[in-house]
Parts: C-alpha cells; sequence; structure tokens
C-alpha cells in the first residue's frame, strides 16, 4: 500500500529521513508546479534519480564529462542502439574505452544532482511504493542519505543567499576598471575560467550560463566569488524588486521554469512536525 501526502505537510528532507531511518527499498514519486520526479532507494540508500522528460543516458553523461568525445558517442550508439546502459557500461569497459570509475563517478554525480534540484520544492504531493523499482537496465549507485540530506539542505541555504548577493541574472558583467586583486594572482577553477571568458558588455550572466551549461545555483555562486575577488563588477545595478526562483535551480541545467517569489511570511512557513509524528509515520513506512 502507497504512502501519499502533500509536500507542504511533509518536505522533501522529512521524507528522505523517513525513508533512511526505517531502511525502505521503493520509489518516491514527487508531482511540483516545478515538475515531476521519482526517487528509487535500497535500504534506505539513494540509488536512482530522475526529473520526468530530462533523464539523460550513460552516453550523454559520459560526453559531457570528456570522457567520450561526440564522435565516439554517435559510433556507439549506432552500434548498440536499443541496449540498456547497464550493458554500454559493461561493454565499454570491457573495450578500454573507459573506466568503472568513470562511470561511477558520472553515475553518482547525476543522481546527486538530480535529487538536489528537489529540495526546494514545498507544494505539490508525494507518493511512496514500496518494493518498486522501475529501473531495469540502469545504472545504479548507492549514496548515504545522511550526506543528500547535509548537502542539499547546505546549497538550499547557499542558494538563498547567493540571491541575495546576485539577484538578477539579466544584467550584463564586465571587467573591473581597476580590479582589486591581479587576475594572476586569483587560483581560479575552470569553470570559472570559462565564465572569464565570456564576460563582456554584451552578454548577461544568464546567457553566460547558458553558454557554459551551467544552472543559475553554479552561475551565481562563480559569478559572486568573482564580484568579491574584484574581478568584475556589475554593467548596472540589478534589479533587487523581482527574484527569479527555480524549483530546481539548485543544480538543473535546461529548462527555464522561472517564478517570481516573495519570501512567505512567517504565519505561511511550513510548521514544524511533531515527533510523535514522525514517529507514527516511520512505523508506518516500516509496515509498508
Amino acid at each position: 500500500m502507497a504512502l501519499k501526502g502533500r509536500l507542504k505537510d511533509f518536505g522533501i528532507t522529512q521524507l528522505l529521513n523517513l525513508v533512511n531511518l526505517a531502511r525502505k527499498t521503493g520509489t518516491l514519486y514527487l508531482e511540483s508546479p516545478e515538475g515531476k520526479a521519482f526517487l528509487c532507494f535500497r535500504q534506505g540508500k539513494l540509488i536512482y534519480s530522475a526529473l520526468r522528460g530530462e533523464e539523460k543516458n550513460l552516453l550523454t553523461l559520459l560526453q559531457e564529462a570528456s570522457k567520450l568525445t561526440p564522435n565516439q558517442v554517435q559510433i556507439i550508439e549506432s552500434n548498440m542502439a536499443g541496449k540498456a546502459d547497464r550493458d554500454i557500461a559493461m561493454m565499454l569497459v570491457q573495450a578500454g574505452h573507459i573506466k568503472q570509475r568513470d562511470v561511477a563517478s558520472s553515475m553518482h554525480q547525476y543522481v546527486s544532482d538530480q535529487m538536489y534540484h528537489i529540495f526546494s520544492w514545498q507544494e505539490g504531493t508525494f507518493r511512496f511504493e514500496p518494493g518498486s523499482l522501475p529501473i531495469q537496465g540502469k545504472m545504479t549507485v548507492s549514496i548515504a542519505l545522511e550526506n543528500v540530506i547535509m548537502e542539499g539542505s547546505r546549497r538550499l541555504k547557499e542558494w538563498e543567499r547567493l540571491q541575495d548577493e546576485v539577484p538578477d541574472l539579466d544584467v550584463p558583467l564586465k571587467f573591473a576598471e581597476r580590479p582589486t586583486t591581479p587576475l594572476r594572482d586569483i587560483n581560479l577553477t575552470v569553470e570559472e575560467w570559462r565564465v572569464i571568458s565570456f564576460v563582456n558588455p554584451q552578454n548577461t550572466i544568464r546567457r553566460i550560463a547558458q553558454s557554459n551549461n551551467m544552472s543559475e545555483f553554479q552561475i551565481r555562486k562563480i559569478a559572486y566569488r568573482l564580484l568579491q575577488a574584484g574581478l568584475v563588477e556589475f554593467v548596472h545595478a540589478p534589479r533587487q524588486a523581482v527574484v527569479h526562483v527555480k524549483g530546481d535551480a539548485l543544480g538543473r541545467k535546461g529548462k527555464e521554469q522561472d517564478k517570481k517569489a516573495v519570501a512567505k511570511p512567517v504565519a505561511q512557513r511550513r510548521p514544524a512536525v511533531k515527533r510523535g509524528l514522525i514517529h507514527k509515520l516511520i512505523d508506518r513506512i516500516r509496515e509498508l
């Protein structure tokens, strides 16, 4: 028997805690104005997660990680059409095209990022189907939910701070006329150098993100670091009145589903769930 409810009454973090504490195997289905997702668990560990309509196959992930070239992907797809990701991974590893750790790393990153997308979802419904794992042929991982919950909560807090520091993605950046720190004295990551290469008064922050296949979370974080270092500055003052928020802005690259959002009054925020109710729900999940 499925466990159903509303996200406004019982949030993502609380649901993950329940699955973790009850060490359940099954799939959690989520429907929200921001999208649909499903999360698969085995013995309380996250093994797969995906946003409906935006799943990526293994070859795409390996190409994005620069483990395969576009030409290699095209050849493999033509030779192994219809094959499951698990079979493709086995063939690639056995043939020496990639290493097992490359597959594991790409899948771990993908599943984790997909999971983090949903942490800000507050509206919608959930349904937990015990024992159901609709992932035949897919590559899976095993991620401790304690780590997912801690990192997801951290990203959510950081996301809120970054929205205050970089509130408008539709403003361009330019190099500071008098940088406070010489560029040669700053250690930049590969991603930060990529962003630097796109900085000019014609490119908005949003356009830079799209050109580099970055999420709003990633581009805000990098833009904030460059602004703090005094390397770049806004071409004009960013708008403060409107903040673009995406339910999946903590990680997803792709479709824009922006919404105007304002901070909820204290009276409208989700009330804390009583400890007794949590224990009852844990017992309920264990009985499923």
